[in-house]
């Protein structure tokens, strides 16, 4: 399942729905009641971020050309092919945190228990299986979606389309 998380701001409630079940798949046991008892506690990759009159699902971007990437010394961030996305090897990561710095989102942070670093994998091992990553799957109102690209762009073209139809007001013509 090749794809990508859309953010859908205007649906977020907040609820970080999300955030929980991101951080009980990433954990050791993948289940709640076991996984709130965890050491170290698990922690999410996504984070819902407090905007100015709005919040908002925040995760990596899973960059065409990654900085991070690029960067790490170790070569502990990869893709397992192109169309992949960014995942990372703990037994690699040395904590140096340039991928913290290189992220224009700013969506990669440093663990501070195992000081290596914490990102979106869009829960690669779920995408193996076929299956919707956690966050898309747990958001009560659909403000997380996963996507292909084209399904992106063919929904931007029906938006378009009813705006033109409409007009700007949404006014019928």
């Amino acid at each position: 399942m090749k794809g990508m998380i859309v953010v859908k701001a205007h649906r977020c409630l907040g609820c970080k729905s999300c955030e929980l079940a991101c951080a009980v798949e990433h954990s050791a046991s993948g289940d709640l009641n076991t996984a709130i008892r965890e050491t170290p506690a698990p922690s999410s990759r996504v984070d819902v971020a407090q905007g100015e009159g709005f919040v908002v699902p925040l995760q990596c971007r899973q960059c065409e050309d990654a900085p991070c990437i690029k960067i790490c010394p170790t070569n502990a961030l990869f893709r397992a092919d192109h169309e992949s996305p960014v995942v990372i090897d703990h037994d690699l990561c040395i904590g140096c945190k340039w991928c913290v710095i290189v992220c224009p989102f700013g969506v990669i942070t440093l663990d501070e228990k195992s000081r290596t670093i914490v990102k979106c994998d869009q829960c690669f091992e779920r995408l193996k299986r076929n299956e919707l990553p956690a966050c898309v799957l747990s958001c009560p109102t659909g403000a997380l979606e996963f996507k292909t690209l084209e399904g992106v762009v063919a929904e931007k073209r029906r938006e378009f389309l009813v705006r033109i139809e409409c007009g700007p007001e949404g006014d019928d013509r």
